[in-house]
């Protein structure tokens, strides 16, 4: 905004220079003096030669020539003139000043014009677009801080109105995310003091039993067959709750919001083509042509799984292909995502969609072992799927999505 304010001062430090330009230059008086004077010798030249009174229209500074009548008026007139006598007889040869005399008046106007133009456009653009920006500037900041509670209005000028309406809607969803983080920690911190709470009991029972099977309390066998069968079961149950956290907390990671509803599959695959563009231009990424039709889905979500399909395929593949490629089945679209230089073994192709597994041919690559799963479970919660198949060292991942 400063800086706004010092341009709008240096504008208007130049332009007042440019009047005192202007006005300092001093006006060239003989210049006027001598144009009509040869213009007055002209005329005189060529009524001496012809004896015609010629058209004054063919000269800038000649008003009127007229011939002496006899009468008084002859010099008599308002404006300025000189008599000459042409072949015996006299004439009123009227002149004005040269037009170009005007020249500074006209200057002036036209860089007065201009000067209100460009003060008024730049007092213009500090009004109704530097000032509101200089408001909405320290938004990020704010939503990096946390300040999420005020809604954000959009400015009169509506010049940013498409992004404040963008940052409010950023500020709605850290806000919903960060009451979901919250609720979600609440509730699993009560799943696993619960859960800690039912294991205790069978673990009791496991150290009483293994207590009294190492004191030899059962000498009988068939007591201590009955006590080790009373472990097992215990140990079961300790299983089965530890089974219950970990899927519990492997919901957790991959909880999403998926809004489902109908958009063009064209308008997913217009954004991949447009983000990977630049970043593949090393590889030939080619993306088949194919006839639009109406998806049912969760388009950010469709677009989110072909993002990890694809980094996958940079990741893991040999960066000479990768290919976006379209089939119909049923009433079902299939987008396959093809790959060149898999190296993953075919025998654990059928654990890739695991979670937190991953493949022996990550080598140094960092990850988790979710990017899949996750996948999965967003083309399941789109009433699609998702599979994958190696061919000929390619690598293909395809997504069923259902027609709208």
């Amino acid at each position: 905004m400063k800086r706004f304010d010092r341009l709008i001062v240096l504008a208007a430090v130049m332009i007042t220079a440019v009047f005192v330009i202007i006005n300092a230059i001093p006006e060239n008086k003989e210049s006027d003096v001598r144009l009509h004077n040869i213009e007055i010798n002209r005329i005189v030249r060529v009524m001496t030669d012809t004896g015609e009174i010629p058209d004054t229209a063919l000269y800038r500074t000649i008003t009127g020539i007229y011939p002496q009548t006899g009468d008084n008026g002859f010099y008599d007139s308002p404006n300025e003139y000189v008599i000459r006598e042409i072949n015996g007889k006299l004439y009123r040869i009227e002149y004005s000043e040269d037009p170009s005399s005007d020249s500074r008046l006209s200057l002036n106007v036209t860089a007065a014009f201009f000067a209100v133009f460009v003060l008024g456009l730049l007092l213009w653009l500090r009004q109704t677009v530097i000032k509101p920006f200089s408001r909405i500037s320290e938004l990020p900041f704010e939503l990096a801080k946390g300040g999420l509670a005020v809604p954000l209005k959009e400015s009169r000028s509506r010049y940013f109105g498409r992004f404040i309406w963008g940052l409010d809607m950023l500020r709605e969803k850290l806000e919903q995310s960060k009451q979901s983080e919250l609720e979600l920690q609440k509730e699993k911190k009560t799943m696993l003091m619960s859960l800690s709470h039912d294991i205790k009991t069978p673990l009791s029972a496991i150290k009483l039993s293994a207590k009294a099977l190492e004191r030899g309390l059962y000498p009988e066998t068939e007591k201590q067959r009955e006590t080790a069968g009373l472990i097992a079961k215990n140990a079961d149950d300790v299983e089965k709750l530890v089974n219950e956290i970990m899927h519990a907390n492997r919901e957790d990671i991959i909880r999403f919001d998926v809004k489902n509803g109908e958009f063009y599959v064209s308008s997913v695959i217009d954004r991949i083509k447009t983000y990977y563009a630049e970043k593949l231009s090393g590889t030939e990424f080619t993306v088949d042509n194919c006839s639009d039709c109406i998806l049912s889905g969760d388009p950010d979500r469709l677009a989110e799984v072909l993002q990890n399909i694809i980094e996958n395929a940079i990741k893991y593949g040999d960066g000479h292909y990768i290919r976006i490629g379209f089939s119909d089945e049923e009433d079902c679209r299939l987008i396959s995502v093809t790959n060149s230089g898999c190296t993953l073994p075919e025998n654990e192709l059928a654990h890739i969609f695991d979670s937190f597994w991953r493949g022996s041919n990550v080598g140094a690559q960092k990850g988790s072992g979710l990017g899949l799963s996750v996948c999965r479970s967003l083309m399941a919660k789109m009433n699609g799927d998702v599979y994958a198949e190696i061919s000929g060292g390619d690598m293909r991942v395809t997504l069923v999505c259902k027609k709208g």
